[in-house]
Protein backbone atom coordinates (compact mmCIF):
# COMPACT_ATOMS: atom_id res chain seq x y z
CA UNK A 1 0.00 0.00 0.00
CA UNK A 2 2.59 2.23 1.04
CA UNK A 3 4.65 1.84 -2.68
CA UNK A 4 1.22 2.47 -4.59
CA UNK A 5 0.63 5.19 -2.64
CA UNK A 6 4.70 6.94 -3.08
CA UNK A 7 3.93 5.80 -6.84
CA UNK A 8 0.75 7.94 -7.15
CA UNK A 9 2.59 10.38 -5.74
CA UNK A 10 5.35 10.52 -8.07
CA UNK A 11 3.53 10.23 -10.98
CA UNK A 12 1.07 13.27 -10.03
CA UNK A 13 4.31 15.55 -9.17
CA UNK A 14 6.43 14.71 -12.07
CA UNK A 15 3.01 14.44 -14.51
CA UNK A 16 3.86 11.03 -15.73
CA UNK A 17 0.82 9.06 -16.41
CA UNK A 18 2.65 5.72 -17.28
CA UNK A 19 4.01 5.75 -13.78
CA UNK A 20 -0.09 5.60 -12.21
CA UNK A 21 -1.60 2.30 -12.27
CA UNK A 22 -3.88 1.49 -15.46
CA UNK A 23 -7.27 2.77 -14.15
CA UNK A 24 -5.98 6.15 -13.72
CA UNK A 25 -3.85 7.05 -16.77
CA UNK A 26 -6.89 8.35 -18.53
CA UNK A 27 -7.27 11.69 -18.81
CA UNK A 28 -11.22 12.64 -18.69
CA UNK A 29 -12.82 16.26 -17.42
CA UNK A 30 -16.15 14.46 -15.16
CA UNK A 31 -16.23 11.14 -13.23
CA UNK A 32 -17.60 9.11 -16.05
CA UNK A 33 -17.64 6.02 -13.35
CA UNK A 34 -21.14 3.38 -12.96
CA UNK A 35 -23.69 5.61 -11.09
CA UNK A 36 -23.67 4.42 -7.53
CA UNK A 37 -26.71 5.20 -4.89
CA UNK A 38 -24.69 8.59 -3.75
CA UNK A 39 -26.32 11.68 -5.49
CA UNK A 40 -23.57 14.59 -6.10
CA UNK A 41 -23.69 17.54 -4.34
CA UNK A 42 -24.54 20.82 -5.63
CA UNK A 43 -21.34 23.31 -5.62
CA UNK A 44 -20.92 25.30 -2.88
CA UNK A 45 -20.38 29.59 -3.45
CA UNK A 46 -16.61 28.63 -3.58
CA UNK A 47 -16.97 25.99 -5.56
CA UNK A 48 -19.25 28.05 -7.97
CA UNK A 49 -17.08 31.04 -9.01
CA UNK A 50 -15.18 28.24 -10.91
CA UNK A 51 -18.12 29.47 -13.76
CA UNK A 52 -16.47 32.31 -14.25
CA UNK A 53 -13.54 31.16 -16.99
CA UNK A 54 -10.57 33.39 -15.46
CA UNK A 55 -10.84 31.29 -12.60
CA UNK A 56 -11.16 28.00 -14.24
CA UNK A 57 -7.92 29.24 -16.28
CA UNK A 58 -5.82 29.28 -13.06
CA UNK A 59 -4.33 25.59 -13.25
CA UNK A 60 -3.69 25.93 -16.96
CA UNK A 61 -1.93 28.98 -16.40
CA UNK A 62 0.45 27.27 -13.91
CA UNK A 63 1.03 23.76 -15.46
CA UNK A 64 -1.29 22.39 -13.06
CA UNK A 65 -3.92 21.52 -15.33
CA UNK A 66 -3.15 17.61 -15.68
CA UNK A 67 -4.26 17.50 -11.80
CA UNK A 68 -7.94 18.82 -12.96
CA UNK A 69 -7.78 16.49 -15.84
CA UNK A 70 -6.72 13.36 -14.45
CA UNK A 71 -8.09 12.99 -11.38
CA UNK A 72 -11.46 11.61 -12.37
CA UNK A 73 -10.12 9.19 -13.29
CA UNK A 74 -8.19 8.11 -10.69
CA UNK A 75 -11.39 8.16 -8.68
CA UNK A 76 -12.73 5.98 -11.49
CA UNK A 77 -10.37 3.30 -10.41
CA UNK A 78 -10.92 2.86 -6.84
CA UNK A 79 -12.69 0.00 -5.70
CA UNK A 80 -13.51 0.55 -1.75
CA UNK A 81 -13.77 3.05 0.95
CA UNK A 82 -10.09 2.48 2.28
CA UNK A 83 -9.06 3.21 -1.41
CA UNK A 84 -10.31 6.08 -1.81
CA UNK A 85 -8.82 7.31 1.32
CA UNK A 86 -5.38 5.98 0.25
CA UNK A 87 -5.95 8.02 -3.04
CA UNK A 88 -7.14 11.56 -1.72
CA UNK A 89 -3.72 11.56 0.92
CA UNK A 90 -2.02 10.86 -2.50
CA UNK A 91 -3.36 13.73 -4.86
CA UNK A 92 -3.44 15.97 -1.73
CA UNK A 93 0.11 15.78 -0.81
CA UNK A 94 1.04 15.49 -4.28
CA UNK A 95 -0.50 18.56 -5.17
CA UNK A 96 0.55 20.82 -2.33
CA UNK A 97 4.34 19.52 -3.24
CA UNK A 98 3.60 20.58 -6.82
CA UNK A 99 2.94 23.93 -5.71
CA UNK A 100 5.63 24.12 -3.03
CA UNK A 101 8.10 22.91 -5.71
CA UNK A 102 7.01 25.32 -8.29
CA UNK A 103 6.72 28.74 -5.49
CA UNK A 104 10.54 27.53 -4.81
CA UNK A 105 11.62 27.55 -8.81
CA UNK A 106 11.72 23.87 -8.95
CA UNK A 107 8.42 23.01 -11.42
CA UNK A 108 8.56 25.46 -14.48
CA UNK A 109 5.04 25.81 -16.24
CA UNK A 110 2.40 28.32 -17.39
CA UNK A 111 2.92 32.17 -17.81
CA UNK A 112 2.28 32.98 -13.82
CA UNK A 113 4.95 34.19 -11.48
CA UNK A 114 6.09 30.73 -9.65
CA UNK A 115 5.37 32.35 -6.37
CA UNK A 116 1.59 33.06 -7.42
CA UNK A 117 -0.36 31.27 -4.37
CA UNK A 118 -3.94 31.41 -6.63
CA UNK A 119 -3.21 28.40 -8.99
CA UNK A 120 -3.13 25.82 -5.49
CA UNK A 121 -6.13 27.61 -4.46
CA UNK A 122 -7.95 27.19 -7.86
CA UNK A 123 -6.97 23.72 -8.68
CA UNK A 124 -7.66 22.46 -5.42
CA UNK A 125 -11.26 23.91 -5.88
CA UNK A 126 -12.01 22.16 -8.95
CA UNK A 127 -10.61 18.69 -8.03
CA UNK A 128 -13.03 19.35 -4.94
CA UNK A 129 -15.71 19.41 -7.29
CA UNK A 130 -14.82 16.63 -9.15
CA UNK A 131 -15.06 14.91 -6.06
CA UNK A 132 -18.18 15.86 -4.82
CA UNK A 133 -19.77 15.08 -8.34
CA UNK A 134 -17.96 11.02 -8.04
CA UNK A 135 -20.86 8.63 -7.41
CA UNK A 136 -19.04 5.60 -6.91
CA UNK A 137 -20.61 2.19 -6.84
CA UNK A 138 -19.72 1.82 -2.76
CA UNK A 139 -20.61 3.98 0.15
CA UNK A 140 -18.19 6.50 1.24
CA UNK A 141 -18.02 9.33 3.83
CA UNK A 142 -18.27 12.65 1.13
CA UNK A 143 -17.23 14.70 4.57
CA UNK A 144 -14.17 12.82 5.94
CA UNK A 145 -12.87 12.61 2.23
CA UNK A 146 -13.07 15.56 1.37
CA UNK A 147 -11.71 16.76 4.67
CA UNK A 148 -8.81 14.29 3.86
CA UNK A 149 -7.93 16.21 0.07
CA UNK A 150 -8.28 19.36 1.90
CA UNK A 151 -5.34 18.41 4.80
CA UNK A 152 -3.49 16.66 2.31
CA UNK A 153 -3.52 19.76 -0.20
CA UNK A 154 -2.54 22.33 2.56
CA UNK A 155 0.46 20.93 4.12
CA UNK A 156 -1.27 18.95 7.34
CA UNK A 157 -0.17 15.68 6.27
CA UNK A 158 3.41 13.88 5.21
CA UNK A 159 5.06 17.81 6.00
CA UNK A 160 7.07 16.96 8.80
CA UNK A 161 9.96 18.71 9.87
CA UNK A 162 13.10 16.82 9.31
CA UNK A 163 14.82 17.27 13.07
CA UNK A 164 18.36 17.76 12.65
CA UNK A 165 20.44 18.25 15.75
CA UNK A 166 21.13 22.13 16.29
CA UNK A 167 18.38 23.36 13.75
CA UNK A 168 15.84 25.76 15.10
CA UNK A 169 12.19 24.88 13.52
CA UNK A 170 9.78 27.63 12.90
CA UNK A 171 6.33 26.64 12.20
CA UNK A 172 3.99 29.20 10.15
CA UNK A 173 0.86 29.28 8.27
CA UNK A 174 -0.96 31.77 5.82
CA UNK A 175 -4.48 31.70 3.99
CA UNK A 176 -6.16 31.45 1.04
CA UNK A 177 -7.06 33.99 -1.22
CA UNK A 178 -10.41 35.88 -0.09
CA UNK A 179 -12.63 38.77 -0.80
CA UNK A 180 -13.12 36.91 -4.24
CA UNK A 181 -16.90 38.30 -5.14
CA UNK A 182 -15.32 41.78 -5.01
CA UNK A 183 -12.20 40.73 -6.78
CA UNK A 184 -11.92 37.41 -8.32
CA UNK A 185 -8.05 38.09 -9.33
CA UNK A 186 -7.21 38.38 -5.47
CA UNK A 187 -4.08 36.50 -4.47
CA UNK A 188 -2.62 36.10 -0.39
CA UNK A 189 0.85 37.08 0.21
CA UNK A 190 0.76 34.86 2.86
CA UNK A 191 -0.13 32.17 0.98
CA UNK A 192 2.34 33.09 -1.14
CA UNK A 193 4.77 33.41 1.62
CA UNK A 194 3.87 29.63 3.19
CA UNK A 195 4.41 28.23 -0.14
CA UNK A 196 7.87 29.84 -0.82
CA UNK A 197 9.16 28.94 2.22
CA UNK A 198 7.89 25.26 3.08
CA UNK A 199 10.84 23.06 3.93
CA UNK A 200 13.66 25.56 3.74
CA UNK A 201 16.74 26.33 5.58
CA UNK A 202 17.08 29.75 6.68
CA UNK A 203 19.99 31.80 8.37
CA UNK A 204 18.91 34.35 11.33
CA UNK A 205 19.99 37.19 12.82
CA UNK A 206 22.11 35.46 15.59
CA UNK A 207 23.83 32.49 13.07
CA UNK A 208 21.46 29.85 13.36
CA UNK A 209 20.21 27.74 11.48
CA UNK A 210 15.76 27.47 10.70
CA UNK A 211 14.06 24.72 9.17
CA UNK A 212 10.70 26.34 7.96
CA UNK A 213 7.44 24.10 7.52
CA UNK A 214 4.46 25.97 6.47
CA UNK A 215 0.81 25.20 5.97
CA UNK A 216 -2.10 27.13 3.71
CA UNK A 217 -5.65 28.00 5.65
CA UNK A 218 -8.95 28.12 4.18
CA UNK A 219 -11.23 31.62 4.57
CA UNK A 220 -13.85 29.41 5.90
CA UNK A 221 -15.79 29.30 9.26
CA UNK A 222 -16.63 25.72 9.41
CA UNK A 223 -13.31 24.42 8.90
CA UNK A 224 -12.40 26.24 11.87
CA UNK A 225 -15.05 25.04 13.64
CA UNK A 226 -13.77 21.85 12.58
CA UNK A 227 -10.80 21.85 14.19
CA UNK A 228 -8.04 22.90 11.57
CA UNK A 229 -6.22 24.79 13.27
CA UNK A 230 -5.69 22.76 15.95
CA UNK A 231 -5.14 19.73 13.30
CA UNK A 232 -2.27 21.85 11.75
CA UNK A 233 -0.55 22.90 15.02
CA UNK A 234 -1.24 20.41 17.11
CA UNK A 235 1.57 18.20 16.12
CA UNK A 236 3.94 20.70 15.47
CA UNK A 237 3.79 21.51 19.54
CA UNK A 238 3.52 17.82 20.37
CA UNK A 239 6.93 17.21 22.63
CA UNK A 240 9.66 15.59 20.63
CA UNK A 241 12.61 16.30 18.37
CA UNK A 242 10.51 17.35 15.30
CA UNK A 243 8.38 20.08 17.21
CA UNK A 244 8.14 23.58 16.68
CA UNK A 245 10.66 26.02 18.39
CA UNK A 246 8.38 28.84 17.66
CA UNK A 247 5.09 28.99 15.71
CA UNK A 248 3.55 32.03 13.90
CA UNK A 249 -0.17 32.40 11.35
CA UNK A 250 0.44 35.06 8.88
CA UNK A 251 -1.99 37.20 7.14
CA UNK A 252 -3.15 39.86 4.56
CA UNK A 253 -3.79 42.86 6.77
CA UNK A 254 -3.30 46.74 6.25
CA UNK A 255 -2.12 48.79 3.28
CA UNK A 256 1.62 49.86 3.21
CA UNK A 257 2.95 47.82 6.43
CA UNK A 258 3.60 44.86 8.63
CA UNK A 259 2.63 44.56 11.91
CA UNK A 260 2.91 42.25 14.56
CA UNK A 261 -0.16 41.74 16.54
CA UNK A 262 0.15 42.03 20.53
CA UNK A 263 -3.19 40.45 20.84
CA UNK A 264 -5.37 38.19 20.41
CA UNK A 265 -9.57 38.04 20.86
CA UNK A 266 -10.99 34.97 21.83
CA UNK A 267 -14.26 36.36 20.18
CA UNK A 268 -15.75 36.39 16.25
CA UNK A 269 -17.19 39.88 15.73
CA UNK A 270 -16.90 40.81 11.86
CA UNK A 271 -20.56 40.21 10.40
CA UNK A 272 -21.50 41.38 8.14
CA UNK A 273 -18.09 40.66 6.34
CA UNK A 274 -18.61 36.78 5.34
CA UNK A 275 -16.10 34.26 4.56
CA UNK A 276 -15.03 32.64 1.42
CA UNK A 277 -18.38 30.46 1.29
CA UNK A 278 -20.47 33.73 2.10
CA UNK A 279 -21.04 32.21 5.08
CA UNK A 280 -21.28 34.80 8.56
CA UNK A 281 -19.68 34.28 11.59
CA UNK A 282 -22.46 34.91 13.91
CA UNK A 283 -20.57 37.71 15.67
CA UNK A 284 -20.67 41.55 15.42
CA UNK A 285 -18.87 44.18 17.54
CA UNK A 286 -21.79 44.47 19.90
CA UNK A 287 -22.45 40.85 20.11
CA UNK A 288 -19.80 38.99 20.06
CA UNK A 289 -19.43 35.43 19.65
CA UNK A 290 -17.46 32.17 20.97
CA UNK A 291 -16.47 29.97 18.18
CA UNK A 292 -17.52 26.25 18.55
CA UNK A 293 -15.18 23.68 19.66
CA UNK A 294 -12.72 26.31 21.03
CA UNK A 295 -11.13 25.01 24.35
CA UNK A 296 -10.61 27.08 27.69
CA UNK A 297 -8.44 30.25 27.60
CA UNK A 298 -8.35 33.96 28.62
CA UNK A 299 -10.28 36.69 26.83
CA UNK A 300 -7.47 38.07 24.87
CA UNK A 301 -3.91 36.37 24.25
CA UNK A 302 -0.48 38.61 24.27
CA UNK A 303 2.56 37.36 21.80
CA UNK A 304 5.57 36.06 23.02
CA UNK A 305 7.70 36.63 19.87
CA UNK A 306 10.29 38.51 19.83
CA UNK A 307 8.79 41.76 18.74
CA UNK A 308 11.31 44.28 19.62
CA UNK A 309 14.08 42.45 17.38
CA UNK A 310 11.33 41.61 14.45
CA UNK A 311 9.73 44.95 13.93
CA UNK A 312 13.82 46.25 13.35
CA UNK A 313 12.92 45.13 10.02
CA UNK A 314 11.29 48.01 8.22
CA UNK A 315 12.55 48.07 4.55
CA UNK A 316 10.62 48.19 1.85
CA UNK A 317 7.50 48.29 4.19
CA UNK A 318 7.54 49.13 7.81
CA UNK A 319 6.89 45.98 10.33
CA UNK A 320 4.79 47.77 13.60
CA UNK A 321 3.67 46.44 16.81
CA UNK A 322 0.12 46.76 16.74
CA UNK A 323 -1.10 47.01 20.52
CA UNK A 324 -4.74 47.66 19.77
CA UNK A 325 -7.68 46.20 20.66
CA UNK A 326 -11.46 46.07 20.78
CA UNK A 327 -12.94 45.10 24.03
CA UNK A 328 -16.30 45.29 26.43
CA UNK A 329 -15.42 46.88 29.23
CA UNK A 330 -16.33 44.96 32.90
CA UNK A 331 -19.21 45.71 34.13
CA UNK A 332 -20.40 47.73 30.63
CA UNK A 333 -22.51 46.77 27.53
CA UNK A 334 -20.66 48.56 24.52
CA UNK A 335 -17.80 47.82 22.67
CA UNK A 336 -14.79 50.38 23.53
CA UNK A 337 -11.67 50.73 21.44
CA UNK A 338 -8.00 50.38 23.10
CA UNK A 339 -4.49 51.46 21.90
CA UNK A 340 -2.45 50.08 24.81
CA UNK A 341 -4.32 46.64 24.83
CA UNK A 342 -7.31 44.94 27.19
CA UNK A 343 -8.21 45.91 30.53
CA UNK A 344 -8.79 43.13 33.46
CA UNK A 345 -11.83 41.57 33.20
CA UNK A 346 -13.11 42.78 29.68
CA UNK A 347 -14.48 40.39 27.08
CA UNK A 348 -12.63 40.20 23.92
CA UNK A 349 -14.79 41.85 20.53
CA UNK A 350 -11.34 42.24 18.27
CA UNK A 351 -7.87 41.39 18.29
CA UNK A 352 -5.31 43.33 16.59
CA UNK A 353 -6.01 42.07 13.69
CA UNK A 354 -9.95 41.85 14.08
CA UNK A 355 -12.44 39.62 14.52
CA UNK A 356 -12.17 37.92 11.53
CA UNK A 357 -10.50 34.62 10.98
CA UNK A 358 -6.97 36.09 11.16
CA UNK A 359 -7.43 36.77 14.37
CA UNK A 360 -9.27 33.50 15.07
CA UNK A 361 -6.25 31.73 13.86
CA UNK A 362 -3.56 33.59 15.88
CA UNK A 363 -5.90 32.94 19.24
CA UNK A 364 -6.76 29.00 18.18
CA UNK A 365 -2.60 28.31 17.79
CA UNK A 366 -1.61 30.31 20.66
CA UNK A 367 -4.22 28.97 22.96
CA UNK A 368 -2.84 25.47 22.10
CA UNK A 369 0.72 26.41 22.14
CA UNK A 370 0.10 27.80 25.98
CA UNK A 371 -1.92 24.10 27.08
CA UNK A 372 1.02 21.75 25.36
CA UNK A 373 4.37 24.10 24.88
CA UNK A 374 3.85 27.25 26.78
CA UNK A 375 7.66 28.14 26.50
CA UNK A 376 7.77 28.53 22.76
CA UNK A 377 7.41 31.71 21.20
CA UNK A 378 4.14 32.70 19.13
CA UNK A 379 2.02 35.17 17.38
CA UNK A 380 0.38 36.42 14.52
CA UNK A 381 1.89 38.52 11.83
CA UNK A 382 -0.07 40.72 9.18
CA UNK A 383 1.32 41.25 5.77
CA UNK A 384 0.68 44.47 3.37
CA UNK A 385 -2.24 44.39 1.27
CA UNK A 386 -1.42 42.97 -2.19
CA UNK A 387 -2.22 45.16 -4.73
CA UNK A 388 -1.62 46.09 -8.05
CA UNK A 389 -3.52 43.75 -10.10
CA UNK A 390 -4.04 45.22 -14.00
CA UNK A 391 -6.83 47.60 -14.92
CA UNK A 392 -8.32 45.06 -17.54
CA UNK A 393 -10.59 42.32 -16.04
CA UNK A 394 -9.30 39.60 -18.16
CA UNK A 395 -5.48 39.95 -17.51
CA UNK A 396 -4.81 37.65 -14.17
CA UNK A 397 -1.52 39.39 -13.81
CA UNK A 398 0.54 42.19 -14.35
CA UNK A 399 4.38 43.34 -13.14
CA UNK A 400 2.89 45.76 -10.36
CA UNK A 401 1.38 43.05 -8.79
CA UNK A 402 4.00 40.57 -9.20
CA UNK A 403 6.92 43.50 -7.96
CA UNK A 404 4.47 44.03 -4.99
CA UNK A 405 4.25 40.21 -4.56
CA UNK A 406 7.55 39.54 -4.13
CA UNK A 407 8.41 42.46 -2.24
CA UNK A 408 5.99 41.31 0.49
CA UNK A 409 6.82 38.32 0.54
CA UNK A 410 10.86 38.20 0.42
CA UNK A 411 9.96 40.32 3.45
CA UNK A 412 8.30 37.87 5.69
CA UNK A 413 10.97 36.11 5.30
CA UNK A 414 13.52 38.97 6.58
CA UNK A 415 11.28 39.28 9.55
CA UNK A 416 11.39 35.60 10.07
CA UNK A 417 15.06 35.93 10.12
CA UNK A 418 14.80 38.32 13.02
CA UNK A 419 13.06 36.29 14.98
CA UNK A 420 16.13 35.04 17.13
CA UNK A 421 16.02 37.82 19.72
CA UNK A 422 14.34 37.46 22.53
CA UNK A 423 10.37 37.40 23.65
CA UNK A 424 8.15 38.96 25.62
CA UNK A 425 6.84 37.42 28.50
CA UNK A 426 3.77 35.31 27.52
CA UNK A 427 0.66 36.52 29.04
CA UNK A 428 -3.21 36.47 29.03
CA UNK A 429 -6.15 38.30 29.92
Amino acid sequence: MMLLRRTALAAALLGITALLPTATAHADTAPACPAGAQAPAPPDAEQGRLADPRAAAFPGHAGFDGFVRRFPAALCGVRDAAGAERLLDAWGEALWQAAVNRAQGRRPGGDLPDRDDRPLYWTRLAMTVQLDSWRPGFTVDRVALKARFEDASRGLTANEFRGARGVRRIFVSGFDPFGLDAELRRANPSGSAALQLNGRRITLADGTVAEIRAVVLPVRYADFDAGIVERAYGPRLAAGPRSADMITSISQGYPGLFTLEAWAGRNRSADPYPDNVRALSGGTPEHPATAPGLGPGAEFLRTSLPTEAMTAVQAPFPVRLNTSVTEIPAGEAAPVDREDGPTPGSRAVAGGGGGYLSNEVAYRSNRLRLELRPSVPGGHLHTPVLNGLPSEESQLTGPEFERNEAAITAEVLEVLRASSGPGPATAGR
